[in-house]
């Protein structure tokens, strides 16, 4: 049975970081990635990254967030540093078959794959 169950959500204050924690029953060949959702708003992918290595970012994270993998563990992480206020939403874990691009569209990516229940991530200025 799949299982994606994410971990490291938290309230931080503006310019701090977090490491959120994604431990997966995925297959080892499926791209993975996070998305995000603040209230009100759509789902928004944010990073994707492939059994090779290669990772891809939204522009709205690029340079602030990394994702990252243990293969040994198949788990899945994201740092996130700088964070702001907009950052605030709820994260989610999310596993796929195919290029770690697909995670600019969360409805095709989670559609094909599965998503995780998600953690809560808040910043306050």
């Amino acid at each position: 049975q799949v299982h994606l169950v994410e971990s490291g959500g938290g309230s931080v204050q503006s310019g701090g970081s977090l490491r959120l924690s994604c431990a997966a029953s995925t297959p080892s060949y499926y791209s993975m990635g996070w998305f995000r959702q603040a209230p009100g708003k759509a789902r928004e992918g944010i990073a994707g990254i492939e059994t090779q290595g290669h990772t891809t970012y939204a522009e709205s994270v690029k340079g602030r967030f990394v994702i990252s993998k243990d293969k040994s563990k198949n788990t899945l992480y994201l740092q996130m540093d700088n964070l702001k206020p907009d950052d605030t939403a709820t994260y989610y874990c999310a596993a796929w078959p195919g290029s770690a691009e697909l995670f600019r569209s969360p409805r095709d990516a989670s559609e094909y794959g599965y998503v995780g229940q998600g953690t809560q991530v808040t910043v306050s200025s």
